[in-house]
């Protein structure tokens, strides 16, 4: 991941809403483009987009022995800092999601935990309930004994299976006119994350987005169409910046976020619980 850390005007530190601690002035760019990937052949992008001044969307991602985790989160526009929200949870949800895996907890126990103590961290940040940073969450657990997903919000996980149908693993937790019903803050209550797993049977890519992506490509179909018109060569890091591309080119109102991990499923054996 390359981002600014050095104030370009002072020299001083850059705060995570771009600007500086010590002098206050704005860095040009600071994370207009973060790219990320691991050992595991997981690959992320997240772009500005064409026209947010702040990129408010924050992942994270890690290899853990068999598995892979990644976190993906979007800051709630209407929110105070709402950048900051984002990037606290996606970084504190991985450390306790690796931290669970590497101790043997179930994926879902693990990812139910990460959820609730990213939400905690987030409710930190609030000055007040009037003032209360905000986020979504959507997180992925992958290897070969299936993937897993938790979410609070409406980022989403997808499954994109090499041969076959995909299918979308979350819901949306918005109501009338969509508004979001859900989220990560100090007026949000206390976190309550749906989890689902999946047991593929074919090789694929598990997905994590958010609404920057999938407002221009809801359905699996279209996002494996997308997919499948990439240049040849750059294995997952071009998949994720496709997909980034085309939100760009389709317009780029809001932040675009994108992560994919690869996955090859094990040899059969019992369903994972609550397949």
């Amino acid at each position: 991941m390359s981002e600014i850390t050095e104030c370009v005007l002072c020299g001083g530190t850059v705060a995570p809403d771009g600007h500086c601690w010590d002098c206050g002035g704005a860095q040009p760019s600071f994370r207009s483009r973060v790219e990320i990937t691991t050992g595991s052949g997981a690959a992320g992008v997240s772009d500005r987009g064409r026209h947010r001044g702040v990129n408010a969307d924050a992942m994270a991602l890690a290899t853990v022995g068999d598995w892979t985790a990644a976190v993906v989160c979007d800051g709630v526009s209407m929110s105070p800092r709402s950048e900051r929200a984002a990037r606290v949870a996606a970084e504190v949800g991985l450390n306790v999601l690796v931290a669970g895996l590497r101790e043997g907890v179930l994926p879902e126990c693990a990812l139910d935990d990460a959820a609730v103590r990213a939400g905690r961290a987030v409710v930190g940040l609030a000055e007040s309930v009037d003032a209360a940073p905000a986020c979504t969450f959507v997180a992925g657990v992958a290897g070969p004994e299936g993937v897993w997903s938790a979410w609070i919000g409406d980022s989403r996980a997808y499954w994109l299976p090499d041969e076959g149908p995909g299918t979308v693993l979350t819901e949306d937790d918005t109501g009338e006119h969509e508004a979001l019903s859900a989220w990560l803050g100090a007026d949000a209550g206390d976190p309550a994350p749906r989890v689902r797993s999946y047991r593929p049977s074919v090789p694929g890519r598990l997905l994590l987005c958010t609404d920057g992506l999938w407002r221009y490509l809801p359905g699996a179909a279209a996002l494996r169409e997308v997919l499948g018109r990439r240049p040849a060569g750059g294995g997952v890091p071009e998949e994720a910046r496709s997909l980034v591309g085309y939100a760009l080119e389709a317009g780029g109102h809001d932040n675009v976020t994108v992560v994919l991990v690869p996955v090859v499923p094990g040899p059969p054996g019992v369903p994972v619980a609550g397949a």
